[in-house]
């Protein structure tokens, strides 16, 4: 039997317990809705479940526009290029615009740890975040706010028209 060995980093008492609560739920059905096809992925399920325990340790850190590191503050796709880099060496594309584009399209039912949940109809995508499982994904959100972890299906997320995309 392999071991995983996880690494949180910054991760105080309360980001530990979403972790376990995390890793306690990954096999729960995501929310339906959708219209992508499923599609395989380039990155392991490893990787992913690294993606996405990596996203969480850094709930907490404060939001600062144009920010891409832990020291300096996020916003939404900094936070998310910042977690691929250090996870799996791949650089994402920096905007939003650009994210909505990158990898390919999945429907809910086959939506997993580490793929991107991106908001906005159109030509015009608004926000982007890591999807952590059961329903849940981690995003920096605004200013004056700090990293944090949100339900897809909350009021407010949920008429966002979120897009799924996989690396």
């Amino acid at each position: 039997m392999r071991t995983l060995s996880l690494r949180l980093p910054r991760c105080g008492w309360g980001a530990a317990l979403a972790c376990a609560l995390l890793l306690a739920g990954c096999s729960t059905t995501p929310p339906s809705g959708g219209s992508a096809r499923p599609v395989a992925s380039r990155l392991s399920d490893e990787q992913a479940h690294d993606i996405a325990i990596h996203a969480l340790g850094l709930v907490g850190t404060p939001y600062r526009y144009g920010g891409n590191t832990p020291e300096s503050g996020f916003d939404c796709s900094g936070l998310i290029g910042y977690v691929y880099r250090h996870r799996v060496g791949t650089a994402p594309p920096r905007t939003v615009a650009q994210l909505s584009g990158w990898g390919q399209p999945i429907d809910t039912s086959a939506l997993r740890t580490g793929d991107l949940v991106v908001f906005g109809s159109g030509r015009a995508p608004s926000h982007a975040g890591i999807y952590v499982g059961e329903g849940r994904f981690v995003h920096a959100p605004s200013t004056g706010g700090t990293v944090r972890m949100d339900h897809l299906q909350s009021r407010h997320w949920a008429r966002q028209n979120p897009a799924f995309r996989r690396p």
